[in-house]
C-alpha cells in the first residue's frame, strides 16, 4: 500500500482513500449500502468530528491533489464529505468511543471552537472526563460566530456538537477566565489544560480618521450578523482585506442591501480567500477594487465618513509571504464614497486572564510539543491563524500525545506519511471512463442575496454521491479489479475468503515467473516489481 496524494494534502491527514473505498467496493466486500455509510463516516470521524461542517467550508487542499485530474477532474472529496455528515445527523449515527473505561485524569478546556472541541472529542472518547470552558452562551467559536449561515447553517453546527457531548463532554458556557473563573483555578482543578481561544479580536484600520463610527472590525460585524443583531451599515460599505472573513463580511453586507466593494492592495492571485468564494461574492454584486489601499477616511463634523482618500498601488519586491510587496504610486489619489469600512486585516487573540503564560506580540508561546507550561497545552488559532481542518488537526495530535503521556501506550500514529505520494504515472487513468466530478447546486447570484443568509449549496443527492465513489482510482490501495487474477497464468493470486477494501488477493511469489503482466494491468499502482 503506498500513500495517496488526496491523504497527503488533507490537514487533517484522513483516510479519504479508505472512506471512500468504503462504500465505493461495498459490492465486493458485502456491505449493505447503509452500512457502508456508517462505515465510511466512521473512518473520518477518527480524526475529524466535524464532517458536515468541514463539508461546508473546507478550502478541500485534498482535491488539488487528486490524481484523477489528469484525466478530466478531480474527485469531489468534499461534496462527499458533506453529504456522510449529513447522513450521520439525520439518521442519528453517534460517534464511538475507543476505550469505555473511565480514567482518573479530569481534563479542561479552554474554548468551545473546532481545536478545543477537537481536542474534546479525542480525550472523551479515551474514557477521559473533559469539561470545556467557553466565554460564550454557545459553543463552536469561530465556526458559530464568524462564518455566515448562507455558508454553514448553526442547525448543522449544534448537531455536530450534540455528538460530542452525547460522549460525555461538559460544556460550561458563559464563563469567561479572567473573570469567572482563574486560569490559577483551572490548573487547580484539572490535571491539565488545552487552551484554544482562537484569534477572534480583529485589528483595526491604521489610518487617518478610522477612530470613529462606522467603521468596525470584520470580527464584530460577523459575530453581530451571526447572533441576528440588525445591522446598519448604510448605502455603501467598503471591505478592506482579501481573506475570507473580508469576503463573509462583504457577502452579508450585501445581503443587508448595501453596495459593496473589496478594496484589496494586492493582486486577485495574491488574494488568501478561496477562489470559489470570491467568484460567488462577485455574482452576488460584490465590487473588487485591487491594487488599492485606504489613505485617510474623511469625516463631517458630526462624525459621519464623507468620503474615502484611497491610492493605488503596485508590486514591489517579494516579502516573508513570498508574495509582491505594494507599493504606492505616486499622486495616484482618488476620492471614494462610504457609509461604513469594515476592517478585515488581520485577527488576534484576547489574552486577558493568560498574562501569567509567555507571550509574543499578543500570541502565546509553545515548545515543539505545543506545550505552554507545565500541564498547559496550545492549539488553533491561539496559536497561530490557520484553516478550521487545522484547528481540528491540532487537537487531535495533542489529544494523542497527552493520551500516550497519561496511559502510557504507544502514539497513535497519523496516517499520513512522509513516503512520496503515488502518481499520476503509476495509475491507468485509462482504466475509467471520463466523467467530470459531482457540482453541488448553487443558488443563482441574486438569489442568493434576496434571500438573505439561505444556505448557498446544496448537499448533493445520493446517487450524485454513488457515482461519485465510483470516479476514485484508489491510487496505491487494491479496489479488488480482479484484473492480476485474470491475467496471470500461473494461478499466484488467490481470493481473501473475507475481503476488506484493499484486501482482496494473496500473492503467491513461488509461483511467479515473473512476466509482469499482473504490474502492467495494475490500474491503481498497488502492484510494482520488487
Amino acid at each position: 500500500e503506498k500513500p495517496a496524494p488526496c491523504q497527503q494534502g488533507c490537514a487533517n491527514c484522513g483516510d479519504i482513500r479508505g472512506w471512500i473505498a468504503a462504500v465505493a467496493q461495498r459490492h465486493k466486500t458485502g456491505r449493505r449500502r447503509e452500512d457502508a455509510y456508517a462505515d465510511a463516516w466512521r473512518l473520518i470521524t477518527q480524526v475529524n468530528p466535524f464532517p458536515a461542517t468541514l463539508g461546508r467550508i473546507c478550502p478541500h487542499p485534498c482535491e488539488n491533489h487528486c490524481n484523477r485530474a489528469e484525466l478530466d477532474e478531480p474527485l469531489a472529496i468534499n461534496a462527499l464529505e458533506r453529504f456522510l455528515g449529513d447522513y450521520a445527523i439525520e439518521t442519528g449515527l453517534p460517534l464511538t468511543s475507543l476505550d469505555d473505561a473511565p480514567r482518573e485524569q479530569w481534563i479542561g478546556v479552554v474554548g468551545a471552537g473546532p481545536s478545543g472541541l477537537s481536542f474534546a472529542y479525542q480525550m472523551a472518547r479515551r474514557g477521559y472526563r473533559v469539561t470545556v470552558y467557553d466565554a460564550r452562551k454557545k459553543a463552536g467559536g469561530m465556526l458559530r460566530y464568524g462564518v455566515p449561515d448562507y455558508r454553514l447553517p448553526q442547525a448543522v453546527l449544534d448537531a455536530e456538537i450534540e455528538k460530542i457531548t452525547e460522549l460525555g463532554v461538559e460544556l460550561q458556557l458563559d464563563t469567561c477566565v479572567g473573570r469567572d473563573v482563574s486560569l490559577a483555578e483551572l490548573r487547580e482543578r484539572h490535571d491539565c489544560l488545552y487552551i484554544a481561544l482562537g484569534a477572534q479580536s480583529g485589528v483595526g484600520l491604521n489610518v487617518p480618521g478610522a477612530n470613529g463610527p462606522s467603521v468596525v472590525k470584520a470580527t464584530e460585524f460577523l459575530d453581530n450578523v451571526n447572533r441576528g443583531q440588525r445591522i446598519a451599515t448604510g448605502d455603501r460599505v467598503v471591505v478592506v482585506g482579501g481573506g475570507n472573513s473580508a469576503v463573509d463580511a462583504a457577502r452579508c453586507a450585501r445581503r443587508h442591501g448595501a453596495e459593496v466593494t473589496i478594496l484589496y492592495r494586492r493582486s486577485l492571485e495574491d488574494m488568501p480567500a478561496a477562489r470559489w468564494e470570491i467568484q460567488e461574492a462577485v455574482e452576488e454584486g460584490v465590487q473588487l477594487m485591487l491594487h488599492a489601499a485606504i489613505v485617510r477616511i474623511e469625516r463631517a463634523a458630526d462624525g459621519r465618513i464623507t468620503r474615502l482618500v484611497v491610492q493605488h498601488m503596485q508590486a514591489g519586491t517579494p516579502d516573508s509571504s513570498g508574495r509582491a510587496h505594494p507599493e504606492p504610486v505616486p499622486e495616484s489619489e482618488f476620492f471614494m464614497p462610504a457609509d461604513t469600512v469594515i476592517a478585515a486585516i488581520s485577527q488576534r487573540p484576547s489574552l486577558k486572564g493568560f498574562e501569567s503564560l509567555r507571550q509574543d506580540h499578543g500570541w502565546l508561546i509553545t515548545d515543539d510539543s505545543g506545550a505552554a507550561d507545565d500541564n498547559v497545552w496550545v492549539g488553533g488559532d491561539v496559536a497561530g491563524p490557520g484553516i478550521a481542518g487545522e484547528a481540528i488537526v491540532q487537537g487531535r495530535l495533542t489529544a494523542e500525545q497527552l493520551h500516550a503521556r497519561f496511559s502510557g501506550e504507544a502514539l497513535d500514529a497519523c496516517h499520513q506519511t512522509q513516503d512520496s505520494a503515488i502518481g499520476s504515472g503509476h495509475i491507468r487513468l485509462a482504466s475509467k471512463s471520463p466523467a467530470n466530478a459531482v457540482i453541488e447546486n448553487h443558488l443563482p447570484g441574486r438569489e442568493r442575496v434576496a434571500l438573505g443568509m439561505v444556505e448557498v449549496k446544496q448537499t448533493i443527492s445520493e446517487a450524485q454521491f454513488l457515482a461519485e465513489v465510483e470516479r476514485c482510482f484508489s491510487c496505491g490501495s487494491c479496489f479488488g479489479c480482479e484484473q492480476c487474477y485474470m491475467y496471470c497464468t500461473t494461478n499466484c493470486f488467490t481470493r481473501v475468503e473475507e475481503p476488506q477494501p484493499g484486501m482482496y488477493f494473496t500473492l503467491n511469489l513461488e509461483s511467479c515467473r515473473e512476466c509482469g503482466k499482473c504490474i502492467e494491468v495494475c490500474p491503481c499502482g498497488f502492484i510494482e516489481p520488487a
